[in-house]
């Protein structure tokens, strides 16, 4: 995505000036239908409003998934007639700055989200009143709406509920309102969730005045926009960091304003929504940086540890943060395809050659399902014979077709007479199965200068899917091979000792 952070700020504020909202208050509340409760919406605010805090809570469960019953503090009677059930999990979700004074666009989802995923209560904070165009004094705002937050708490605790089955999930700044109230009790709170905490303000900010995995039993953080508007360090427990934490593919160009501004933050939200209605899984694996794990060192999961290769909104989770109490905190790496639900298989290609070279050696390829494709480039160092990368595709290995290789070519390398390269060809679906599995061409290829080479990858069994259903599901269509000039089919190699 082009532009830097800086002139993603200014477009905010330039968008913010030109929208002239002016009026605020509730939305008129509805009866729903078969129910006695009273339907409650969230507040609006405006940019040339004094946008005082106010705070409301809004009660979703499965009886009244489409309709938020209003939690009154001050009549304890608003909690007990309502829906409330103390022996359920309960979720608090706390959105972060809204620049037009509007109603967060994705509460509605992640509700029924989390309706769908556990049977719990779902608490929508609502404090657009207070977060509204002024990103200062909407940070201002943060330990008084944490406080708020943490009286509701008290009140739930009255009523029951366990410090343990609490599970806040903050956007942005809400994030951080999270962290806060997790201070106040002492880090007792069961869980907390961070989607791309905020990081203006807070990146230089101690642990005390932000997210931190001392505010909870299990604390996470999912990062989509850390060059941005999100936070660039670790804050949890285990930190995913999408795509590298920034530049999230299919995010739209400068010519559309407000995506272009908002895109990559938001990622983490839909994320978030995608993995708790279980469309695809979003697996994590541990690296020191986002480099090392495009060049495909951190490939595989220990068997030591539940958390070696963390997924996000994972059932255990969500049920009991204490499966996931960890010695150390963990960054995590992983991708995802460029369009929505943004499900992706990890790759990992392999290409080593049979000789070393006095230069760098760089492969194209790409990798074609039925449906889509995939392009990666493999770099080959000088004096070197193996290069290695990660790629994304939108379906198992199982179900690809053909790779494509071709070698590019240059007047230099065409001087030298050295416009041709030999070599092996492996793939396979990360975390490798057993550390030193790979899917390898059974002969040695030759790749010509700037010549595309085919290799057919048609699943016969031996791709082996992760997934059982898919590797069924693959075994049984029926698909025409693809051409090319040479028509190969992977076979399993074990290779000895590989450097992952």
């Amino acid at each position: 995505m082009a532009g830097s952070g800086s002139t993603r700020h200014h477009l905010l504020q330039w968008t913010v000036s030109l929208v002239l909202i002016t009026w605020a208050g509730f939305f008129l509340p509805v009866k729903a239908q078969d129910s006695n409760l009273t339907c409650s919406d969230f507040q609006t605010s405006g940019i040339f409003q004094d946008n005082e805090l106010q705070v409301q809570f809004l009660l979703f469960t499965f009886q009244n998934q489409n309709c938020g019953h209003f939690i009154n503090l001050s009549k304890p009677e608003s909690i007990k007639d309502s829906p409330f059930n103390s022996s359920r999990a309960t979720k608090i979700l706390i959105h972060g700055f809204r620049a037009l004074g509007t109603k967060p666009s994705w509460i509605d989802d992640m509700v029924d989200a989390l309706l769908g995923a556990v049977d719990a209560n779902v608490v929508a904070v609502d404090w657009v009143s207070g977060s509204t165009a002024k990103y200062n004094q909407a940070v201002e705002n943060i330990p008084r709406l944490s406080n708020k937050v943490a009286e509701l708490i008290n009140r739930l605790l009255e009523l029951g509920v366990t410090e343990e089955s609490l599970h806040m999930i903050g956007i942005s700044l809400g994030a951080h309102a999270a962290g806060l109230v997790g201070q106040m009790f002492g880090g007792r709170i069961g869980h907390i969730t961070g989607l791309d905490p905020a990081g203006y303000k807070f990146k230089k900010a101690g642990p005390e005045e932000r997210l931190d995995p001392r505010d909870a039993i299990f604390v996470e953080a999912i990062h989509t926009d850390t060059d941005s508007f999100g936070i660039s360090i670790p804050v949890g427990h285990v930190d995913y960091f999408i795509n590298g934490g920034r530049d999230q593919p299919g995010c739209p160009s400068v010519r559309h304003l407000y995506g272009f501004v908002i895109c990559d933050h938001m990622r983490s939200v839909t994320i978030y929504i995608t993995a708790l209605r279980g469309i695809c899984s979003f697996t994590g694996f541990p690296c020191p940086n986002y480099k090392e794990f495009l060049s495909g060192q951190c490939v595989n999961c220990s068997v030591s540890s539940p958390l070696a290769c963390p997924r996000i909104a994972r059932e255990e989770i969500l049920a009991n943060p204490r499966t996931q109490i960890i010695s150390q905190e963990a960054q995590v790496f992983l991708m995802t395809t460029s369009k929505d639900p943004f499900c992706a298989h990890h790759m990992l290609l392999v290409f080593s050659l049979t000789e070393p070279r006095d230069s760098t050696i760089t492969i194209e390829i790409e990798l074609k399902s039925e449906t889509s494709s995939s392009k990666a480039k493999v770099s080959i160092p000088n004096g070197h014979v193996e290069g290695r990368t990660v790629l994304a595709h939108d379906v198992p290995l199982c179900e690809l077709q053909t790779a494509v290789l071709r070698y590019p070519g240059s007047i230099i390398r065409f001087w030298k007479g050295k416009t041709e390269i030999s070599g092996t060809f492996c793939v396979s679906e990360m975390p490798l199965k057993d550390r030193n599995e790979l899917f390898c061409l059974p002969n040695t290829i030759t790749l010509t200068g700037n010549s595309r080479h085919s290799f057919n990858l048609e699943a016969d069994g031996r791709l082996g899917c992760h997934n059982p259903t898919l590797a069924k599901k693959s075994n049984t269509q029926t698909n025409s091979p693809p051409t090319g000039p040479t028509n190969e089919i992977l076979t399993t190699t074990q290779v000895s000792n590989p450097p992952i």
